[in-house]
């Protein structure tokens, strides 16, 4: 975060945005199990799962960069999904889509590295800085009470 103070709001803001990938790795092996959804049980889940990834994203997206949250989002999915399929679905593990993932990962990293420094004065740019700020005092008021 690139000279901010990490504060509560940016945690909470992180884990609701992992999380929201784990259920991405979740309904995409849910679909995969519910074979074109003709299976009740896996369906559900896959509807459930994407529900709850979707709604958790869209509020950590309150608070971070469309261009953090999103490509984050779906790098934990791809990654989890890839991860998924070797364990549990026995796919294969090449060398070039073990390399393929680790590119996935260290785009990733660097995105974030370099999106740190810049994202307060775009957040201030585009007028999200009151979003973010109202966000921050509505998390802080909850903890007070």
């Amino acid at each position: 975060m690139g000279g901010q103070a990490i504060t509560k709001v940016h945690v909470v803001t992180w884990v609701t945005l992992i999380v929201a990938g784990l259920l991405e790795v979740v309904w995409a092996f849910s679909m995969k199990q519910s074979e074109g959804f003709t299976k009740l049980w896996p369906s559900l889940a896959t509807i459930v799962a994407m529900l709850l990834s979707f709604v958790l994203l869209a509020w950590a997206m309150r608070t971070l960069p469309l261009g953090t949250a999103y490509p984050v989002w779906t790098g934990i999915g791809a990654i989890g999904a890839f991860v998924v399929g070797l364990v549990f679905l026995g796919e294969a593990a090449s060398v070039a889509r073990i390399m393929a993932a680790a590119l996935i990962v260290s785009g990733l990293v660097l995105m974030n590295a370099s999106n740190g420094a810049r994202s307060e004065s775009s957040r201030i740019e585009n007028g999200s800085v009151d979003q973010a700020d109202k966000v921050k005092s509505n998390f802080s008021k909850q903890n007070r009470q």
